[in-house]
């Protein structure tokens, strides 16, 4: 995308609106996954207000760029278009009228115009229409906010990547449908876990680069009103290609092939990078959330005064980070479900459809950008107790490596026999509590087969990883996360986000 220096930067954070219509705000009293976040700020209402506010003076900008509009009324324009000019909760309840905030945005914006220069106030607006402006400023938003998120999970992807090289070789218990597997790494779990922040990063990353596109369709995705403002003897192809591509370096956005009033994929696909995200961050906080239990207590979240504390037991520190973390990976995915079911709409403008998008796209916004910044902080300070995964592993006996001796077995018995032997051998350990070892050892088929020590060294889990360490190896061979996403990081702060 091409940079503008005139791109608007997000506007200050103003006072929330006061008398009689005022009430307090969404604290986040019911997500606190997302309170207090950065991301939080980047979508509340004020800086909603202020994107589309961005979007008018971005768009008279454009138009005077393109010579249909004065350069002093768009300067006028963009002085005035400031969220703390306004009443953030009049606009909300004014657009119970209209069905969207955009109508009373206007009205509200030309009143301030108003009193600096009525001439200017006749641009305000001039040709638009609420969906160009309010899905300009929602990617004004998305791209704010995507920021912030990519920021946290390139971070997040650098410290797992510590944490697996640093465990490249910690044996630990691989766990499927809940019990002992074989054994694995802690440095190979954290090496998964990286991979799929990274993933996530990049589904992001493209869509900041490529995947926000500015709204401009006028009344029903003609341009129509644009073109008549633009005045008689204009070509029309030059008033498209110089407006559309004005109006998208004026906001830092993408240039749209076409209108997409109707077309809804921008923000189908931005909410299934969203979802992918917090899915990603969820993973590690499951995972998190079992290695944490009492009877495992393989890891540890960061430890902080009063974080984790029981209203009745005080004995206990629950394992907050990652709880907050997995309600977010919960709710996203069927949010953005929303934004997916929106793309089969109806005619130029949806009644219903695109209004329904707005609520669920922020939930997403900030429900992942509350779980990045928190998972940032998980994984930064989790603590790893190898000792523990040591003695964990031997909670069956020997067992967790039987499919080690039964693949020794298969070329002198046969795979079927050593299979079925050792499935019988470690049935009649774990009925009688016996080390597999003492079992086998019992076993007339095996007489001669093999030596104590022998058969010690084929049942230690540290002599049996497979692949673990070289595939931590691999992963971690790549461009670190800084790196692979800093060559296209300017790109997001074309968001309007200087």
């Amino acid at each position: 995308m091409t940079h503008s220096p005139h791109a608007v930067p997000p506007g200050p954070e103003p006072a929330p609106g006061t008398g009689p219509a005022a009430c307090p705000p969404d604290t986040g009293l019911l997500s606190p996954v997302r309170a207090g976040t950065p991301v939080e700020a980047a979508v509340a209402d004020t800086a909603w207000i202020q994107a589309m506010l961005d979007a008018e003076a971005a768009l008279v900008r454009a138009q005077a760029r393109c010579g249909t509009v004065p350069a002093s009324a768009a300067e006028t324009i963009t002085a005035a278009a400031h969220a703390g000019h306004l009443d953030v909760r009049a606009l909300a309840l004014a657009s119970r009228e209209t069905a969207n905030p955009v109508v009373g945005l206007v009205t509200a914006l030309t009143a301030v115009v108003v009193e600096r220069s009525p001439e200017a106030a006749e641009y305000v607006h001039r040709g638009s229409t609420s969906q160009d402006i309010f899905d300009t400023g929602a990617m004004l938003v998305a791209g704010r906010a995507l920021r912030l998120i990519l920021a946290d999970l390139r971070d997040t992807a650098e410290a797992l990547a510590a944490l697996a090289a640093d465990h490249r070789d910690t044996v630990m218990a691989g766990r499927t449908l809940a019990l002992h597997a074989v054994p694995t790494t802690f440095g190979l779990k954290a090496a998964g876990w990286r991979q799929l922040v990274l993933e996530s990063a990049e589904r992001l990353q493209r869509i900041a680069d490529h995947g926000l596109p500015v709204s401009l369709g006028g009344a029903a995705g003609t341009l129509a009103g644009y073109l008549q403002y633009a005045g008689d003897g204009r070509e029309p192809g030059a008033v498209l290609d110089g407006l559309v591509t004005a109006f998208a370096e004026e906001t830092g956005l993408a240039a749209p092939a076409l209108p997409w009033h109707a077309l809804r994929t921008p923000v189908a696909d931005l909410g299934a990078a969203l979802a992918h995200t917090a899915g990603a961050l969820g993973k590690i906080a499951a995972d998190v959330l079992v290695l944490t239990r009492t009877e495992i207590g393989e890891v540890a979240e960061p430890a902080a005064a009063g974080r984790g504390a029981s209203s009745a037991m005080p004995h206990k520190r629950n394992p907050v980070l990652a709880t907050l973390i997995r309600s977010a990976a919960l709710q996203v995915p069927a949010l953005a479900s929303v934004l997916t079911q929106c793309l089969a709409t109806e005619d130029e403008r949806s009644a219903g459809g695109w209004h329904s998008e707005w609520q669920p796209l922020r939930e997403c916004l900030r429900l992942s950008g509350g779980a990045a910044h928190t998972a940032l902080e998980l994984v930064r300070g989790l603590a790893v107790h190898p000792q523990r995964m040591h003695d964990n592993l031997a909670a069956t006996g020997g067992q967790i490596v039987s499919e080690r001796i039964s693949a020794v077995l298969a070329p002198l018995l046969g795979k079927a026999p050593a299979k079925d032997l050792l499935t019988y051998a470690s049935r009649q350990a774990a009925r009688t509590s016996r080390p597999l070892a003492e079992v086998l050892g019992e076993l007339p088929q095996l007489h001669g087969v093999f030596t104590p020590a022998a058969l010690d060294a084929l049942l230690d889990p540290a002599g049996y990883t497979g692949l673990a360490g070289p595939l931590v190896d691999r992963a971690l061979a790549g461009p670190p996360a800084s790196a692979a996403t800093a060559a296209r990081q300017p790109s997001v702060h074309h968001q309007g986000a200087k």
